[in-house]
């Protein structure tokens, strides 16, 4: 079987596409609960992730680095969920998660703007102008969102391996049946190498979201239970945040050995880093 994302914006029919293609494939269909386990396992509160990855990032929260954490802590539940295979995951940010060295198929679904419209004015009750002015704006915070901290343009149709237009009387079925043929592609099928693809970034991400909580930009890599941990740190808290980091890492399971590097930053008068 095959693991299938599928990136949608509002109203298009994306959800109920993703539906059918787990229906006919015998799949388990998820999206909210990769929010929801987020916000338990890491104890968040569900608005704030939901806006951490829907919102376009502000210039102070580039600085801060509130996103960052945020977004480790979605990523890492999402990748649990992926580590079994025969999954269509529907909603935001699958398709960046997920490296070239795992097979997923990775789908963008497309509507025609007035049948969204139309879905937005009979579930909202709401004007035409008004479900217009929301969808535009739903659609330009999930760009802004992707181009702040990826440089990549959600609707880029190089993202995908397949996009589906809704429109000319393609249908949620007819979509539906176009994923599953395509999901069906030796290509797409997970074999061994891509399952330890898979087993080796759901390790490190979640090794991350374990230390974003002490270092909000800290670079993690892991292979085979060997973590390590590059960051930039003032030179006067070096000792006490490697040790943290150091601690935190060494408490996770199947981490062994824990190698980090600190390169030095000059903290200035105000509390400011440079570089």
């Amino acid at each position: 079987m095959a693991t299938i994302t599928i990136s949608r914006g509002s109203y298009n029919k994306g959800k109920e596409v993703a539906r059918k293609v787990a229906e006919k494939l015998g799949c388990r269909c998820i999206a909210r609960e990769v929010i929801l386990d987020a916000c338990k396992e890491f104890n968040i509160p569900e608005i704030q992730l939901r806006r951490a990855i829907h919102d376009a990032p502000s210039i102070l929260e580039r600085f801060t680095h509130g996103k960052e954490k945020y977004i480790a802590y979605f990523k890492a539940a999402l990748l649990n969920h992926l580590l079994t295979d025969n999954v269509v995951y529907h909603g935001l940010a699958g398709h960046f998660f997920v490296e070239r060295a795992v097979r997923v198929l990775k789908v963008r679904i497309m509507s025609d703007m007035e049948d969204r419209v139309r879905c937005e004015m009979e579930r909202e009750g709401v004007s035409r102008e008004e479900a217009l002015r929301v969808l535009m704006s739903d659609d330009d915070q999930r760009r802004k969102w992707s181009l702040s901290l990826y440089g990549i343009d959600t609707a880029d149709p190089r993202l995908y391996d397949l996009v589906i237009n809704l429109k000319d009387g393609t249908t949620v079925e007819h979509a539906a049946g176009i994923i599953c043929q395509a999901a069906a592609f030796p290509g797409f099928q997970r074999d061994e190498r891509s399952q330890k693809a898979i087993e080796s970034l759901a390790f490190t991400t979640r090794v991350k979201a374990e230390l974003v909580r002490a270092k909000p930009d800290v670079e993690v890599s892991a292979n085979n239970g060997f973590v390590r941990i590059n960051l930039k740190v003032a030179l006067e808290e070096e000792e006490d945040i490697v040790a943290e980091l150091r601690r935190v890492a060494e408490s996770i399971p199947g981490v062994g050995r824990v190698d980090i590097k600190a390169a030095h930053r000059v903290k200035w008068n105000d509390g400011r880093l440079f570089p």
